[in-house]
């Protein structure tokens, strides 16, 4: 979902940076043979994850929701020499799909990739991290944070998608909607939790940034 004028949106596309040819190969093949394509973050989002992992140089960043790897591979642009991105997903029909292109690119050997659960695994990654990226179930959006916030480093950074939920979040919540329900209850976590300084941008279907104090 967009949240603004379809106008304004071509004209910051257009002054934005350019989806580099590997990633625009990756967003061609999702689209031709993935299901549900648009959980792609795509050429603006992905920029956005590039230029912010650009200017963290983080050294270890955890990835919970991989999809078809495009958002890892832009987050994987700031990584300095020695950095590891770990990327999650429950996924496992989608692997060999992350891999191919993970392996073709320039961070094959800093992309670890883990297959299940992420409230199973995440308690096994044995690293302090400074950059996570939430894109995955959202009735699990408050247990992921639970389980890294005392994995976070000082000034880290937590980046958390979809967390305007096409609207929904300002609608009458239905009795049912147990992911729009996560992400008040989520969002409300985030903007009272007294460890971080938190704010919505209205990017694609929202992204929140929380810097860990």
């Amino acid at each position: 979902m967009h949240f603004l004028p379809e106008a304004i949106d071509d004209y910051i596309l257009e002054h934005s940076a350019k989806e580099p040819e590997f990633l625009a190969k990756l967003n061609r093949e999702t689209n031709h043979k993935v299901l549900q394509p648009r959980m792609l973050s795509g050429n603006y989002q992905g920029r956005i994850l590039s230029i912010i992992s650009k200017l963290i140089a983080p050294k270890s960043i955890l990835e919970i929701g991989t999809y078809t790897g495009y958002s890892a591979l832009c987050l994987a642009e700031g990584l300095p020499k020695d950095g590891m991105l770990h990327t999650i997903d429950i996924n496992e029909e989608l692997h060999d799909f992350q891999q191919k292109y993970f392996q073709a690119s320039e961070f094959k050997n800093k992309i670890r990739q883990y297959i299940g659960d992420a409230r199973e695994i995440i308690p096994k990654i044995d690293s302090k991290l400074d950059l996570v990226f939430i894109d995955a179930d959202k009735p699990n959006y408050p247990a992921y944070f639970e389980l890294i916030i005392d994995k976070m480093n000082s000034g880290g950074l937590i980046l958390s998608d979809n967390v305007l939920w096409s609207g929904k979040v300002v609608e009458t919540l239905k009795a049912e909607d147990e992911s729009t329900r996560a992400l008040l209850e989520y969002n409300k976590m985030l903007a009272e939790d007294e460890r971080l300084e938190t704010v919505i941008l209205p990017i694609r279907d929202g992204l929140t940034l929380s810097r860990v104090i």
